[in-house]
């Protein structure tokens, strides 16, 4: 049976916008709500370039990465086609207008992956690149895509919100 925890109230989430949520290990989760006031969450990360999925343009039942506009599914976490890759989703529950993650997966889930970072930062080879595709884990990202370079990095500004 599943501990399910409390997050917010749907409408604390702007129709077709998101909002994150913390914690304690591991990349935040974002929490989007499409027109038809359906709400999914996804862990905040591109599966492309580790965009800021929050940040994005919810459509649909998808969301546009704002780093390189790869179309992410909010159902499944799948990138659209060409594209190929997909982001951790986390179970959603919503009763009485209060939206419900599973607080085991909250804890579990996509742990591993490193949090995106803005701007150059040096690694230990020296060079300015962080963020670069190769510093995601190969299960998390697919090995092509439509842009290869070494863009720069989005700031991570969105608001976070702690569970109620």
């Amino acid at each position: 049976m599943s501990d399910w925890k409390a997050i917010c109230r749907v409408d604390d989430i702007p129709v077709l916008g998101s909002r994150r949520v913390s914690r304690p290990r591991g990349v935040e989760v974002a929490l989007f709500r499409t027109d038809q006031d359906q709400v999914f969450a996804l862990l905040d990360r591109c599966p492309h370039r580790a965009g800021p999925l929050s940040q994005g343009i919810v459509f649909g039942n998808s969301v546009a990465c704002p780093l390189h506009n790869w179309s992410i599914g909010l159902d499944d976490g799948n990138a659209r086609a060409p594209d190929a890759g997909c982001t951790p989703r986390f179970s959603v529950r919503i009763e009485q207008g209060v939206v419900h993650l599973d607080a085991n997966e909250l804890a579990t889930h996509a742990i591993d992956l490193p949090r995106p970072m803005a701007g150059p930062q040096q690694s230990s080879r020296g060079a300015s690149d962080a963020g670069h595709a190769d510093d995601i884990p190969a299960t998390h990202r697919p090995d092509t895509g439509p842009d290869s370079g070494n863009a720069p990095r989005s700031s991570d500004s969105g608001r976070v919100m702690p569970a109620i």
